[in-house]
This record gives structure tokens, C-alpha cells and sequence, in this order.
């Protein structure tokens, strides 16, 4: 299989003499958070994590997304947290960009890498530990889930990227596919986490309109966005995070692929109640 790459950011500080004006915007419909504003002055700490950092690209707001966090982690050497998660309703994904981590699941211990993908069903009992003499870096997506009566809640896994064959889609002559770390029909799952890849001059050709609300992760390369009726250029290391019915689609401007990491929610009922999800 192919061995991807994966922007991290590093965080740091600009100069006095940078210019203030940058790509991030905040609308109704849609979120920019280019990678450039990820700087050391807008990272936050959590409790029980020990030697880390991170920066937090999405959280519910009310009027806006409503299901969804989305964090990027930086653990330092020998850091970690043995009570990573305080919230017992909390499902999550974590996926390696940069360096590597020892994820424990019910006492079993994985080694991960860049690629790497945990998915973590709620109640699960894990930790994780930075046993490198690097930073580790990686996206932590958490969302509350939805419970139905009669169907179980999804067992916990771990897998990598690089193992997993991307599945093109349909009449596009493999230049979109979509790397799938569960299937789709499985009901149990209410989020899927993918990786989205375009060759170079590939087009999500219409716009896409639908309940589901996402948050993009630019992995590599660069493209143009349509986002609402406006035209927004992305490269790596930038967040795209867009409500439901947000129109939406894009043109892959090369040289090399263009990819990003999609959250969405699926396969549960619209909910009919304000805040009842």
C-alpha cells in the first residue's frame, strides 16, 4: 500500500512584522481555520492529560454545528493521560498525523503511527501514553452518541490508513475515492471519520446539499472550495467546518493529491426537539 504524509502543525509564533490578514473567516453556513492561525497563543490544556497541548478546530455551538469536537493533540515525551475521557456518553476517533503513541484498550497495549486510526465506543476504558522521545500529534473527534433501543453499540478497533485500500466513486475513473474505516450500512455506527483523496484536476462536480454536517481536515495538497456561493482556496493543515445544507463543492488544483480527514453524522433520525440530540 502507499505510504501517505500528513501536515501537522507545530505551533510557534509569528513575527511583529507579518501581516495581520489571513484566509480564516467565520459565516452562518460555513467555518475557515486556515493553518496559520494555529499558533501557540490558541492552544488549550485538558484535565488529566499530562505534558500536552492541543488546539480545538470544532465544538458544538448552538445556531451553528451541534453534534461534533474536533482537537488536535500534541503529547510531549512522556506525556499522556490515564483518564482521558471524563464523559461516559463520549464516542471517539483518533488518528496520527505525526510521531507515535502507545494506545491501551481494555488493557491491551497498540502501538500507533502516522495513519494511524482508533475508534473508541462510549464507555470504552483507554489511555494513552507518549513512550517516544518526540511529540506525538493527532486529530481526537468526539461525539455524543445516540443510543437506540435494540441495537448495540459498536465494538472498539484499531487499524492504519496505509493497510486500507481507498474505494473509488462511481464514474470518476478513480480520481475521487474514499478510504472507509467502517461500512457504511453499519447502523451501529452514528459517525463515520473517512479520508477523502482527489488526484489533481478532480471535482466533486455539483453541490452537495444534505442534512449531514462536517468538519474537513486538509491533510495534503490544495484545492478551491465552493462553500455557499463563495470561493475558498484550502491547502494542508487547514479546517473547513460546515453546517448542514451548506452547499458545497470542490476543485483539486494539484500538482499532488488533495486529501482530507471528513467527520460526519449518519444513520440516526432527524431530532425533533431543539438540543434533544
Amino acid at each position: 500500500m502507499k505510504k501517505y504524509t500528513y501536515f501537522s502543525p507545530s505551533g510557534g509564533h509569528p513575527p511583529q512584522t507579518q501581516l495581520i490578514s489571513d484566509r480564516a473567516v467565520f459565516t452562518g453556513s460555513y467555518a475557515v481555520i486556515p493553518k496559520g492561525v494555529l499558533r501557540d497563543t490558541v492552544t488549550s490544556n485538558l484535565p488529566f492529560w499530562d505534558n500536552t497541548r492541543l488546539w480545538v478546530l470544532a465544538r458544538p455551538l448552538s445556531g451553528f454545528a451541534e453534534t461534533f469536537s474536533q482537537y488536535i493533540m500534541e503529547v510531549s515525551p512522556n506525556g499522556g493521560s490515564e483518564k482521558p475521557e471524563l464523559d461516559p456518553t463520549a464516542e471517539g476517533v483518533l488518528f496520527v498525523v505525526e510521531g507515535e503513541m502507545i494506545l491501551t484498550l481494555a488493557g491491551e497495549r497498540h502501538h500507533l503511527t502516522a495513519g494511524g486510526y482508533a475508534f473508541l465506543p462510549p464507555g470504552c476504558q483507554w489511555q494513552l501514553r507518549n513512550e517516544s522521545d518526540a511529540a506525538v500529534r493527532f486529530h481526537w473527534v468526539r461525539k455524543a452518541y445516540e443510543f437506540v433501543e435494540g441495537i448495540e453499540v459498536p465494538e472498539a478497533f484499531v487499524v492504519n490508513e496505509n493497510d486500507i485500500a481507498p474505494i473509488p466513486m462511481p464514474d470518476t475513473d478513480e480520481r475521487w475515492a474514499t478510504t472507509r474505516f467502517v461500512d457504511p450500512a453499519d447502523v451501529r455506527h452514528d459517525m463515520h471519520v473517512n479520508i477523502v483523496t482527489f488526484q489533481p484536476g478532480a471535482v466533486i462536480p455539483f453541490d452537495e446539499t444534505h442534512v449531514m454536517e462536517h468538519g474537513l481536515y486538509v491533510l495534503e495538497g490544495k484545492a478551491v472550495y465552493h462553500l455557499n456561493q463563495d470561493w475558498v482556496e484550502v491547502e494542508a493543515g487547514d479546517f473547513m467546518w460546515l453546517r448542514a445544507f451548506c452547499p458545497q463543492a470542490c476543485y483539486a488544483g494539484g500538482p499532488g493529491p488533495f486529501r482530507y480527514m471528513l467527520y460526519k453524522d449518519v444513520n440516526r433520525h432527524a431530532a425533533l426537539r431543539l438540543g434533544s440530540r
